[in-house]
């Protein structure tokens, strides 16, 4: 793809791409930023579209990414629901760590408006489907998108310090347990 027909794609359909993610999205630096990752895929790929096709594609990307790093955020606040500290090969100071994160991520959640904390409790803990939560609120199922979009974005912001010493610890933890499976 020469750098006139990438321009050229680029001008006509950025903004599209932007709105529909922050319709998906409800953020505008979360939309600004996927469309851009779209359009980097395509000039990194240097791939050639069917003119007929070429919005439809774009979407595409756009929500596979939009999936992606959505995705990413709810493996990081899942943790706190599903991981209960009794392993006898953690540190003093990997429980201290653990304490730190885990007092972060309530503040985070009391912080967290109302709607927001209840729509997203009734996804993570109660585990139910956003027809489900829809129902249960009467609301419409893009209303239920809506406020989850914003509880993960306060999540997010609240968290953002504390997401790399997460991980960490989640790397740590789970490489102390290939090592203690190994060893029996």
């Amino acid at each position: 793809m020469k750098k006139e027909e990438f321009k050229s794609l680029f001008d006509t359909y950025f903004e599209d791409v932007r709105r529909y993610v922050l319709y998906r999205s409800g953020n505008d630096d979360i939309a600004t930023d996927i469309a851009q990752d779209t359009f980097m895929r395509i000039w990194e790929k240097q791939m050639t579209i069917d003119p007929k096709r070429v919005k439809g594609l774009l979407f595409k990307i756009a929500g596979d990414l939009f999936i992606s790093q959505y995705r990413r955020e709810q493996v990081a606040f899942n943790f706190f629901n599903t991981y209960q500290p009794n392993d006898k090969s953690f540190t003093p100071e990997d429980e201290i760590n653990f304490q730190e994160l885990k007092k972060a991520y309530d503040a985070a959640l009391k912080s967290m408006p109302e709607k927001q904390r209840t729509v997203f409790l009734m996804s993570r803990i109660d585990e139910l489907k956003y027809t489900e939560i829809a129902d249960q609120l009467g609301l419409s199922v893009k209303a239920i998108e809506k406020r989850m979009s914003q509880a993960l974005e306060h999540l997010k912001i609240h968290l953002k310090d504390k997401i790399v010493g997460l991980i960490l610890f989640v790397m740590g933890w789970s490489l102390n347990r290939l090592k203690m499976e190994r060893n029996k």
